[in-house]
């Protein structure tokens, strides 16, 4: 219905609509939806420079797994920003980096770091944190205390992007 709102609590911009965010992307990601790792208990890591170099389970993801969450446009959202080798996938971003040979440009804590919380390396960036719930601003309740993804998603992620390599 035009005008109408997404449903409660299910919209990614009402979860992480964070200032560069929601300038950036016009909150235009308000029609899309996630699926927040409901009841997930963080689990600790350590920054070693620029990567979280262990795996935040202690063991590698599945990049099949990962590659279905990079482009799905209801869990990820990654293709709402950025680009990638998914021609099947329509409408792809260009805010942010191109995802092709990620893989060789970044090691694996490199691209962890960045999908767990990119403001420890920029703090101006656009990227959402999907692995931190505090210091978010205009997180819908359902979703407060809550990562966007897992650990064992985020690790997935990790060994998708790894396997992208030019």
């Amino acid at each position: 219905m035009a005008g109408s709102r997404p449903s409660p609590g299910k919209c990614l911009a009402e979860r992480l609509c964070i200032g560069p965010l929601a300038v950036a992307a016009g909150c235009a990601i308000a029609a899309f939806t996630g699926s927040a790792a409901a009841g997930v208990e963080l689990k600790p890591y350590v920054i070693v420079g620029d990567a979280i170099p262990a795996s935040l389970t202690g063991a590698k993801g599945n990049p099949e797994r990962g590659r279905a969450i990079v482009a799905n446009r209801q869990v990820g959202l990654c293709l709402l920003c950025h680009s990638g080798p998914f021609p099947d996938e329509k409408f792809q971003g260009t805010l942010a980096p191109d995802l092709t040979g990620v893989g060789s440009r970044a090691t694996e804590g490199q691209l962890r770091l960045r999908i767990v919380d990119a403001s420890r390396l920029n703090p101006q960036t656009i990227m959402p944190p999907y692995y931190r719930v505090t210091g978010l601003v205009s997180v819908a309740p359902a979703f407060q205390g809550k990562p966007v993804l897992s650990a064992e998603q985020i690790e997935d992620v990790v060994a998708y992007l790894a396997t992208l390599r030019d």
